[in-house]
């Protein structure tokens, strides 16, 4: 998995429409009474140094995958809140998203310094699971207060810390792509220590 940042009008495009997408940004809040993302806020969001926003892609070609960000990045406490969405949804469920995070959390400890990185998941979002298998750990619950056509449900609040990541391990990845393939399962993901 490669982590790039998003430099072309096509980048912004195409990622931009990612998270314009209802199956997307209902998951999503990026303040404002906002969810949807347009191209022209997206580049705003990549020059500001309170985000740090990356496509990710295969080895294989340079075709952007999905998108994984850190915002709310403060450097003082050392803090940051991660988010991410598979653009290409047929990689779904082969745990593409859940590397790129896990590469961009250790972007985030080892070469952001953060100390402490957070995240939310809506109550029954099937990327609970994704967060956990990072390693982050549920600190609570934040009720009802994100709505989905008109429905208010709760956001379940998680932290990590830099003393407890292992960013997963991508040689295993190929393999348990492809076992997940034949066997329409979703790949659980080995973690090795970060170097």
């Amino acid at each position: 998995m490669i982590l790039r940042p998003l430099e072309s009008a096509s980048d912004f495009e195409l990622t931009a429409a990612w998270l314009q997408l209802k199956e997307n940004s209902q998951w999503l809040d990026f303040g404002g009474n906002r969810q949807a993302v347009t191209p022209a806020l997206l580049k705003i969001m990549v020059q500001r140094q309170t985000n740090f926003i990356r496509v990710y892609t295969s080895y294989e070609d340079d075709a952007p995958l999905g998108i994984v960000a850190l915002n709310n990045v403060d450097r003082n406490m050392r803090t940051g809140t991660l988010w991410g969405v598979a653009g290409d949804k047929s990689f779904r469920c082969r745990g593409c998203t859940q590397v790129a995070a896990s590469h961009l959390l250790t972007v985030a400890f080892q070469e952001l310094g953060l100390h402490s990185v957070n995240t939310w998941t809506v109550e029954h979002n099937a990327s609970r699971r994704a967060v956990e298998r990072l390693g982050f750990r549920f600190i609570g619950r934040q009720r009802q207060c994100h709505f989905i056509d008109g429905q208010p449900y709760d956001r379940l609040l998680f932290d990590l810390l830099a003393s407890e990541h292992r960013e997963l391990d991508p040689a295993g990845f190929a393999a348990l792509r492809a076992r997940a393939d034949a066997t329409g399962a979703t790949a659980q993901l080995p973690a090795h220590a970060a170097p």
